[in-house]
């Protein structure tokens, strides 16, 4: 099976990567406990999107697994929002509470971020396409496209050739957006208005870090590091952790 790879991550927090080849068909018997996903599965997907979602939670369990999470294992939900989680662990008799899980897919590619109970995360995965550059005065600020103009346009180095440079580097503005939105995991939130990025002058090396700030009411303002990576040509990875507050 095509697992890609986990890697150990500072905080506890494990990233895992799934490169998608199969069916639905095929997945289906990957799934520990596949019968109470059943009634779980979205309305109507299509084949693609069904092996993405069935991908993710056989990855998470991947993850479970690697963290050392006894069978049987937290099951995997979603709440109205879309947003995933895992339920207590099963086994009252430890009184452990489950693991905290983001969870995102593009294209070929799954990806999971598991950390500790209370941890924040976000997490994102993006197949490299033009409509960034299209809807890139709807997500980024007046602020955001005027330091992109002052630092020159920066590419991304070490792309393939033929990439084009612009639609890379704003789907990966995009997806650092779409990150620090699932770290903030409430309703009301904006991108051009509470999801700020502190874009650097200079080089953006890959793997690299975005520093960037999430604006809430009253005043609860937080900052944060996002991380990015190519996951394969054509794909940017995005991913945040928050650690429990003390």
């Amino acid at each position: 099976m095509p697992l890609h790879s986990i890697t150990d991550l500072p905080g506890g927090v494990q990233l895992g990567l799934w490169q998608l080849t199969e069916t639905p068909a095929a997945l289906w018997p990957e799934l520990l406990g596949a019968a109470a996903y059943v009634p779980l599965l979205p309305a109507h997907p299509d084949g693609p999107r069904q092996a993405q979602w069935l991908a993710a939670r056989v990855l998470t369990q991947r993850l479970l697994a690697a963290a050392g999470q006894d069978a049987p294992l937290p099951h995997l939900h979603n709440d109205e929002a879309g947003r995933p989680w895992l339920t207590a662990h099963p086994d009252e008799r430890t009184g452990l509470p489950a693991p905290a899980v983001s969870l995102s897919h593009s294209g070929a590619w799954v990806a999971a971020l598991l950390g500790p109970p209370g941890t924040a995360l976000g997490l994102d995965v993006e197949l490299v396409r033009d409509k960034a550059e299209r809807l890139a005065a709807k997500f980024l600020n007046a602020q955001e496209l005027l330091d992109l103009t002052q630092v020159g346009w920066p590419a991304l180095p070490d792309a393939a050739p033929g990439t084009n440079a612009r639609a890379e580097l704003l789907t990966l503005l995009w997806s650092a957006k779409e990150t620090l939105f699932k770290l903030a995991g409430r309703r009301g939130v904006l991108f051009r208005e509470h999801l700020l990025l502190d874009l650097p002058a200079g080089s953006w090396p890959v793997p690299g870090a975005l520093p960037a700030r999430l604006l809430g009411g009253a005043g609860c303002n937080s900052r944060h590091q996002i991380w990015y990576l190519r996951p394969a040509v054509g794909y940017v990875l995005t991913y945040c952790v928050a650690p429990p507050s003390a």
